[in-house]
């Protein structure tokens, strides 16, 4: 039998999904969610089962890539034996998103339990700058992690900076230096207009790719190359290294006509894009036919007609989506 494919009206195969397995972290990171947090009733959070079922249904459909992701998917209880259970689903690719701090402990667990790549979050090398930015991490503990990452061997690690001018825009050398040390890839994300923040006017801090470039161009040329990670980042590399510097432009360069992603929050609203409202809910059918997954199968191939063209981020400063980004995980 011909393995299944998602399609939306555009053309585009969907077959990259990222899981919010948690609403909750142990960092406020000024760009992702407010200070004081109200977090989701344990009752309306997917558990690890509902996740797994929602994950193997998108392989049975043709997913070839999931991407673990939070709030900080480490802070979830049992996280371990969901990655061991999506580790037997073959996929060609199975990775996570985390800020870092769990992974001294974490990293060859995760490792052993089959999990192949991880995306560490790290905005800042000044340990002042790295507390002022995620209002409750310690940098020594996230670099500690990333060591811990190294290793465990896993396939692939990046890093990942979101910058903002005038916060740590002036740190993209030394961050580029120290991907180069590590022998780390790393991407440079614009900053995305999710939630209500009150630290900065969105508008006057974003600092896009093509300044992000000029930065780095003025010590490393950096030669555009066609590698693709299925994600949304486009990659360049240095002469003289084997990193990859990729850059995520929602606002500047906008990445919607190649788009193969849809994402699960961890409340079960599979959302068709991360820059419109467009969703399904999710939870209501795992928990409405709790014996086959045939009605949440058909539920996620007639939700693609919903997945729009493209997002419509504003770089203005302006909401358009009023949830944070510890909803989605990005």
């Amino acid at each position: 039998m011909p393995q299944a494919k998602l399609t939306d009206r555009f053309g585009r195969t969907v077959n990259y999904v990222r899981l919010s397995v948690t609403d909750r972290c142990d960092f406020r990171c000024v760009y992702c969610m407010a200070e004081e947090m109200t977090f989701l009733p344990r009752q309306q959070v997917l558990t690890l089962e509902e996740i797994a079922r929602v994950a193997r249904t998108f392989v049975s459909l043709g997913t070839e890539k999931i991407r673990l992701t939070g709030g900080e998917p480490l802070v979830r209880k049992g996280i371990l034996e969901l990655v061991k259970e999506i580790g037997t689903y073959g996929l060609r690719d199975f990775a996570m998103t985390t800020n870092g701090s769990q992974l001294a402990t974490m990293a060859e667990p995760l490792r052993k339990a089959g999990l192949k790549r991880l995306n560490i979050s790290l905005d800042s090398l000044d340990a002042e700058k790295f507390s002022r930015i995620t209002r409750t991490g310690k940098l020594s503990h996230v670099l500690e992690g990333i060591e811990a990452a190294q290793d465990a061997g896993f396939e692939g690690i990046k890093l990942n900076t979101v910058v903002m001018k005038g916060g740590n825009d002036q740190e993209v050398p030394e961050l580029i230096e120290f991907a180069r040390k590590k022998q780390v890839d790393i991407t440079f994300i614009e900053e995305m207009p999710l939630g209500e923040i009150s630290e900065h006017d969105r508008g006057q801090v974003l600092c896009t790719s093509d300044e992000v470039r000029d930065i780095i161009g003025q010590r490393h040329e950096l030669i555009p190359t066609p590698e693709d990670s299925g994600g949304p980042a486009r990659y360049y590399r240095m002469p003289d290294s084997d990193v990859r510097v990729g850059f995520i432009s929602p606002h500047s360069h906008n990445f919607c006509s190649t788009c193969n992603r849809v994402r699960v929050t961890v409340e079960g609203r599979l959302l068709l894009c991360l820059g419109n409202e467009h969703s399904v809910d999710l939870r209501r059918v795992l928990r409405g036919h709790p014996v086959t997954d045939d009605k949440l199968r058909e539920t996620i191939i007639n939700a693609m007609d919903l997945k729009p063209e493209r997002h419509h981020f504003s770089s203005e400063g302006d909401v358009q989506i009023l949830r944070f980004m510890n909803m989605t995980g990005g």
